[in-house]
């Protein structure tokens, strides 16, 4: 008896409570405005997004993700597997080294109390070295002391980023654009971000299924014979495309999501884990394969220094997150909240 009126206390408490606020009107419609229907919180208007500067809208579908083409090295870890991706903005371009210099200007200024310089010039700064450390018995002295400083440079991807870098950078212009709407009474934005590496391909292929390069099959040159992207026909030929290294952003033509560069110029950091077996572990909707453990990253595209079977957009490959590269940059994507149909765009 002692328990069973223990146990009905609360609940009879409980009773008593809500009968009282009832009673006061305060459970009631009365005096709220709605004459006592039920019609939702207001003063939530939403105007729609917006597509942020830089980006283009990519419409939701379904592709088969996987190899395109013959897998040259028989690696077996990129079989079709036919998936749907929702709809998502993307950089048009890969980031710049005058973006990142953006990037690397309000961190100095906003968070040096915070971080701490070390911090800052150690984990965000880009390594300039890599153009020395990257390639044995090469006179990169000049694209150390130069790529990243010299405006000549500005509209130049930027490398000597790691993975870490990448993610702080769109956490970074998340705030800083969040910030700049709040400041004229507007609901945030979603979050910049790093795209998936099925994001990333079904991007590429810009709507094409099955497209072995983003501007379709199956050659690398177009019918005057010029390259349709940066990067290595032969051996020791680094330049039938215009440029030795890297390419300036939009360079050559985008694909037909608008996206320029998604293949060569430089390979690019995708948010997932790298996992040889990930393509059927992986859900068949918006999949993204997650691995705190796992220091291996995708990345994607394939860059200047790379032959033609890493373009390809079904082509895999991975560094570790911590690991910087003079051909390895990145570019950010963010969810679009509302229809999936496209009919946005």
């Amino acid at each position: 008896m002692n328990k069973i009126g223990v146990m009905l206390k609360p609940t009879f408490l409980l009773v008593i409570v809500a009968l009282a606020l009832q009673s006061c009107g305060l459970l009631g419609g009365a005096g709220r405005g709605d004459n006592g229907e039920l019609v939702g919180v207001q003063g939530r208007e939403w105007t729609g997004m917006i597509i942020p500067y830089g980006m283009v809208p990519i419409p939701a579908g379904t592709f088969h993700m996987g190899q395109a083409d013959e897998d040259i090295a028989h690696t077996q870890m990129n079989f079709n597997k036919q998936i749907t991706i929702g709809s998502f903005y993307m950089d048009d371009s890969e980031i710049t080294n005058n973006e990142y210099r953006q990037f690397m200007d309000n961190i100095m200024l906003d968070s040096m109390s915070i971080l701490g310089e070390e911090f800052v010039m150690n984990e965000l700064y880009p390594d300039t070295t890599v153009w020395v450390r990257d390639f044995a018995h090469h006179m990169g002295d000049p694209l150390m002391v130069y790529y990243w400083s010299h405006p000549a440079f500005d509209d130049y991807p930027v490398v000597g980023v790691d993975w870490e870098a990448a993610k702080y950078f769109c956490t970074w212009r998340t705030n800083y654009l969040n910030d700049f709407r709040a400041s004229i009474g507007e609901w945030p934005m979603p979050n910049f971000r790093l795209p998936s590496e099925a994001e990333w391909e079904y991007a590429a292929r810009g709507g094409r299924d099955m497209a072995k390069y983003p501007w379709g099959n199956p050659y690398i040159r177009n019918a005057k014979g010029c390259m349709l992207a940066n990067f290595k026909p032969g051996r020791g030929n680094y330049f039938d495309d215009g440029f030795a290294y890297t390419s300036p952003a939009y360079a050559f033509f985008s694909n037909d999501y608008g996206l320029f560069d998604m293949s060569g110029n430089v390979s690019e950091w995708c948010e997932d884990a790298y996992n040889p077996a990930s393509v059927p572990l992986v859900w068949d909707l918006n999949p993204t394969y997650f691995d705190e453990n796992e220091p291996r990253k995708v990345i994607r595209g394939g860059s200047w220094k790379d032959i033609a079977y890493f373009l390809e957009t079904g082509t895999r490959n991975f560094e570790h997150k911590d690991t910087t590269r003079a051909f390895i940059g990145f570019r950010c994507a963010m969810t679009y909240l509302g229809r999936s149909t496209g009919e946005e765009f």
